[in-house]
């Protein structure tokens, strides 16, 4: 008894075969077969590497278990018990230092730090992530992070922080242990809490946590006994037409009349964004 896996790998086409103790590996290129035995372990998967040409090997590794992104995922709570819960951010991480809304990110982030006094949260990567970053810093506030080894438009992957103390962020393998993270850092369970969830522009990685978070507020499904506010940093129009297309299917019936505009606050400066929080969380000024 056995299975069959077909694959390509660069100009190899491969074919599979495990049978009993032995694997074989297709060639449709070069119309050869290569035979390896194996000795097959009882119950438990394995990982190999095979060469298939002079230069070029195909890896056969895999996840061993749910344990593995069970461990990250408890690595990140570990991180936010100890630090404290706050506001997370959400932000592309392709704008840069002289783009203007990096330079509107990092005084938000500085300002929210100084208006709520709790956590920092972010991504740890580069662009607006870092811009928040070094805007609670800034205000002299604790930052924690959530670090992908390599983030969109980044060249280089890396699975240490630039500056962030070492134990203050986690380098996480999954996105699904990444994303528990930053939902969990913004869960209230007392009236003392202040955390928030804020959106700032960004692309494809963004837009699906801010939707994703969304989601859980909408079914009640985020895990806090409190409301959590929700803010989208409208910079300059940036989300316009996604808000317009959100309208679009009010119109069309797939999602209830206002049903979205309960579940956030659109901001369109910081300005808004602080009062917004002053006023929801009953401060005196900002």
């Amino acid at each position: 008894m056995g299975f069959s896996m077909t694959g390509s790998f660069k100009s190899h086409c491969l074919v599979k075969n495990f049978r009993e103790n032995s694997l074989t590996i297709q060639s449709f290129k070069e119309r050869r077969a290569f035979s390896i035995d194996i000795k097959r372990p009882k119950l438990r998967l394995f990982s190999r590497s095979f060469l298939l040409c002079r230069n070029e090997s195909f890896d056969f590794e895999e996840r061993t278990s749910p344990g593995e992104i069970r461990e990250e995922i408890q690595r990140c709570y570990e991180l936010i018990h100890r630090l404290g819960r706050g506001v997370t951010y959400l932000g592309s991480s392709r704008m840069g230092p002289n783009h203007p809304h990096y330079l509107q990110s990092l005084e938000l982030g500085k300002e929210i730090a100084k208006l709520l006094d709790c956590t920092s949260w972010t991504g740890a990567g580069s662009g607006l992530m870092d811009a928040v970053t070094k805007g609670a810093l800034e205000a002299g506030k604790v930052v924690g992070g959530f670090k992908i080894a390599k983030e969109a438009g980044q060249w280089t992957a890396s699975n240490f922080h630039a500056y962030l103390p070492s134990d203050t962020y986690v380098t996480c393998r999954f996105f699904s242990a990444r994303k528990h993270g930053l939902v969990d850092a913004v869960v209230r369970n007392n009236k003392s809490d202040r955390t928030a969830v804020v959106a700032l522009p960004g692309g494809i990685g963004t837009i699906d946590e801010m939707f994703e978070i969304l989601a859980l507020i909408q079914l009640k499904r985020i895990g806090s006994k409190l409301p959590v506010p929700f803010l989208v940093l409208n910079y300059d129009s940036f989300y316009t037409k996604l808000l317009d297309f959100l309208d679009s299917c009010e119109e069309w019936g797939t999602v209830s009349k206002g049903e979205v505009a309960s579940l956030w606050k659109i901001c369109n400066n910081n300005a808004d964004a602080l009062s917004y929080l002053t006023d929801f969380y009953n401060l005196t000024s900002f």
